[in-house]
């Protein structure tokens, strides 16, 4: 196969390159393409002449595996099937993006990609039960590899005594004779390589610093759940504050130690910004061993909701708000009360107060079961 390019824009999608980007993976061929990290050669995992070139080319031997990529975020539970809710933030926080996730997977051959596989391929993707994902968001990447038709592995697109290649310009001064078809959009739009970080359980190692540095995959890592009322004086600092108490009981932690084992648990309204807590908000969470005193009211942000595992609403109409701001919190969005509405205690009696914080207590102790930690 003649070594060929296609040259496109940067932003468009081309049905043409995509075509036969695919045609080269599917006659085993290599694929120099890009991502939003820098240009990657990719292989069909399942086809053993492409992964012997591949090997060849990137100097690396039959032991090591490749990382897998993939089109959507969802198709990471093909390869490991029992994801730990860490690596689940991860990947939905994360990914499509600038991130690899390597994950264990006890039995890479009852994974349901390995499902007519041979042995080789699913060594070409696993190593010693852990897999590599990596999910990119350059459009004619997850466009090629959402059509290839099969697991797709691939690694930059560079001799191993050269750096990177940043752009298309780059794959042709640097690695002539180690593709069959480039792709060229150009400038890679971060032009430094993905983070990588290894997940065991509920912990994670990083070992590559790239686009995202150790601050954010911390805040991608974090466990965050979310309560939402309309000035955030009340219901939902109430809802927080039990929350906080009801985790800890649950986990055998003292409160005060949930933020430093990643576990926050925040509130926001859809009009908030306004001042502290009502009084009787504070005396009825005084009553059982919560202090919401220092909460100061916050509005609702695009940012925290993208961040959120759980959101729960306190009415229909703020879940409406929530879905109006990120239509993509969907299937992460749930009334407190699961099928009726919190009524707001503003400007009533300490009664009305309490009565409140007995039906959100009563709910969350088994709401939260749901929240997996």
């Amino acid at each position: 196969m003649s070594e060929s390019m296609i040259k496109i824009g940067s932003d468009e999608s081309s049905a043409d390159a995509v075509a036969r980007a695919v045609k080269v993976l599917e006659e085993g061929g290599l694929l120099a393409f890009p991502t939003e990290t820098v240009y990657g050669l990719a292989a069909r995992a399942d086809i053993s002449a492409a992964m012997a070139k591949l090997r060849d080319v990137k100097g690396r031997s039959a032991s090591k595996a490749f990382t897998v990529h993939i089109a959507d975020p969802e198709s990471a539970a093909e390869f490991a099937p029992q994801l730990s809710p860490l690596a689940q933030r991860l990947i939905r926080k994360s990914l499509p993006g600038p991130l690899t996730v390597i994950v264990p997977v006890a039995d890479p051959g009852s994974a349901p990609i390995a499902s007519g596989l041979d042995a080789s391929a699913i060594d070409t993707m696993y190593y010693e039960n852990s897999i590599g994902l990596r999910c990119p968001s350059n459009k004619i990447a997850r466009d090629i590899l959402r059509t290839a038709g099969g697991p797709v592995v691939a690694a930059s697109a560079n001799h191993p005594d050269k750096p990177p290649p940043r752009s298309g310009d780059e794959v042709l001064k640097n690695f002539a004779g180690g593709y069959d078809l480039l792709i060229d959009t150009g400038e890679a739009q971060y032009a430094k390589p993905s983070t990588i970080v290894r997940v065991a359980g509920e912990s994670y190692e990083l070992l590559r610093t790239g686009v995202y540095d150790e601050r954010m995959i911390q805040e991608m890592a974090n466990l965050r759940i979310l309560f939402v009322c309309t000035g955030n004086t009340c219901r939902s600092p109430m809802a927080a504050g039990l929350a906080r108490k009801i985790l800890a009981e649950r986990l055998g932690w003292e409160m005060s130690s949930l933020e430093d084992r990643r576990i926050l648990i925040e509130s926001a309204g859809t009009s908030g910004g306004w001042g502290g807590p009502s009084a009787h908000a504070v005396t009825a969470m005084k009553k059982r061993g919560i202090d919401i005193v220092d909460h100061q009211s916050a509005p609702l942000a695009v940012a925290r909701l993208r961040l959120a595992d759980y959101i729960f609403a306190m009415t229909d109409g703020h879940r409406a708000a929530i879905l109006r701001a990120a239509p993509e919190a969907a299937d992460r969005v749930s009334l407190v009360l699961g099928d009726q509405d919190v009524s707001d205690p503003i400007g009533g009696s300490e009664e009305d107060y309490e009565r409140c914080a007995s039906q959100l207590e009563k709910s969350l102790r088994d709401r939260l079961q749901e929240v997996s930690v």
